[in-house]
């Protein structure tokens, strides 16, 4: 098992201790309170993550061949599910991100109760993390 998947892992196991939508949403706004910001010259166009319900950004490096992630949401629903995405996909080789399969986040038991819109912010963010990998394993990041 990646890294990947057991950081995965781990998060279902404690989606797995709520038993409704509600407690497992509570969960996510609990986890944006360790939200970070981004300095103001990071949030820019070519950082803004397109297609969020709510203003995001999503800053990515390479260092030392591995995938370096930072982010900012505005909503307190964007900061938890950052904080969330970006506990799983940052400090990760390109490759593993690259062959993660976006389907094992349904395996958190929390994707299927977000709203259409929210999975398309979901989606967007995962584009984006997906080209930062490639560029980070081309050297172009």
């Amino acid at each position: 098992m990646s890294g990947l998947q057991e950081t995965i892992q781990r998060y279902k196991e404690d989606f797995d201790l709520f038993t409704t939508p509600d407690e497992k949403f509570e969960y996510i706004f609990d986890l944006g309170k360790k939200h970070t910001t981004l300095p103001e010259e990071e949030k820019n166009d070519a950082t803004f993550i397109e297609g969020c319900a709510s203003p995001a950004w999503l800053v990515g490096e390479c260092r030392d061949g591995k995938l370096i992630l930072r982010g900012e949401g505005t909503s307190e629903m964007a900061k938890g599910m950052l904080t969330l995405l970006l506990d799983i996909f940052s400090d990760r080789d390109p490759d593993e991100i690259l062959s993660f399969d976006p389907a094992e986040l349904g395996k958190l038991g929390i994707v299927e109760h977000l709203s259409p819109v929210r999975q398309k912010s979901m989606q967007a963010f995962l584009q984006k993390v997906y080209d930062y990998a490639r560029r980070c394993k081309e050297g172009k990041l």
